[in-house]
């Protein structure tokens, strides 16, 4: 792939904007489309070429990206009026970077095959940092040969790019990652809460144990800025239930019984009750503070 070739980025949100930069930064010429224009205005001062609507994107790109909250969106954006099937030519390729059913993932790429458009789910995993760094994991669904196309541009944005399978595979590698996300969160927020209870320094319980067995992503990018007092996202927390909603309603479709990730789940529910539903993920660690009637930080 050249970086003469054309790029095209719709949501450009906490982690839709950073990716986009980065496809600036490698050289490639990026048509940008966001609901809020700021972040357009931001881009275009970077270099990137403002567009007003998904159709006006797809027509002048040879590939299209989307990075949007849900469902709904995609199908909107890709399928919808002024959607990037009314923008679309024979040979553009569709790659959507958002968590989304995979059912609906497949139903996407099945349209869009009707108008000549190859289609990727491609979600990604590493939170803002990543996407900021451009080291995210991308997990990819669909035409093996799109992704070889597409992948000198995405390697702008991602580390560890891997092909699952075919239509949908992508999102079912995510509901995998969210399982073993939220476990991550929940389980960090239990020991630093069961350390400071038991009147132990939770910082030198997390330094003794995430260089043994327990070592997890977690561990090793959450607790400086709890500790810090800062629980900012990072991926907000009504985005995680979210996700796990899409996980939850799947595991169902297929007959797959989730004990611990309803558990971990109800977590998260419990986050949005509390009006925590813009913190950080790993803001979870304020439900197990209620429970244990214990902060985190001594006063």
């Amino acid at each position: 792939m050249s970086q003469n070739l054309t790029l095209g980025y719709i949501g450009l949100g906490l982690m839709g904007k950073p990716m986009a930069r980065n496809l600036l930064k490698a050289g490639f010429k990026v048509v940008v489309h966001n609901r809020s224009r700021a972040a357009v205005e931001e881009l275009v001062a970077q270099g990137a070429i403002e567009a007003h609507s998904p159709k006006e994107v797809a027509e002048q790109v040879d590939i299209v990206y989307t990075n949007l909250p849900d469902s709904p969106d995609v199908e909107l954006v890709a399928l919808g009026a002024d959607g990037i099937i009314e923008g679309a030519h024979e040979g553009l390729i569709f790659i959507d970077h958002s968590t989304i059913k995979p059912e609906t993932a497949r139903q996407v790429a099945e349209a869009l095959a009707a108008k000549g458009v190859r289609a990727l789910d491609a979600p990604v995993s590493g939170g803002d940092i990543g996407a900021q760094q451009g080291t995210l994991t991308i997990m990819v669904g669909g035409d093996a040969a799109a992704l070889e196309t597409a992948r000198p541009a995405l390697e702008a944005m991602g580390r560890n790019i891997t092909h699952i399978g075919g239509p949908g595979a992508g999102q079912v590698a995510k509901c995998c990652n969210q399982i073993m996300v939220v476990a991550q969160m929940a389980a960090m927020g239990e020991l630093l809460i069961f350390a400071r209870k038991a009147g132990v320094d939770p910082q030198k319980v997390v330094a003794a144990i995430q260089g043994g067995a327990a070592q997890c992503w977690a561990l090793d990018n959450k607790p400086v800025k709890l500790f810090a007092g800062d629980r900012q996202p990072g991926f907000k927390a009504y985005m995680q239930a979210k996700d796990l909603t899409i996980v939850r309603e799947t595991a169902e479709a297929y007959g797959m019984p989730l004990p611990a990730g309803q558990a971990n789940a109800a977590l998260f529910d419990q986050m949005l009750e509390l009006g925590m539903r813009d913190l950080d993920n790993s803001a979870v660690v304020g439900v197990i503070e209620e429970l244990a009637g214990t902060t985190l930080l001594e006063d």
